[in-house]
């Protein structure tokens, strides 16, 4: 398991300084309905937005 998760997407509340990601746990599903094949074909639902 990854110790260090990196994350450049600074409005979502998990953000922290250094672009690391604060959540406990991170949740990525394929958004094609199959097979990924890029990242560009899945999608982090941990994402919340900042408030």
């Amino acid at each position: 398991m990854a110790k260090d998760v990196l994350c450049e997407v600074n409005s979502c509340k998990y953000w922290a300084p250094g672009n690391q990601c604060a959540a406990s746990s991170i949740y990525v599903v394929n958004n094609r309905g199959d097979q990924a094949r890029s990242s560009g074909e899945t999608d982090c639902k941990t994402f919340e937005p900042k408030v």
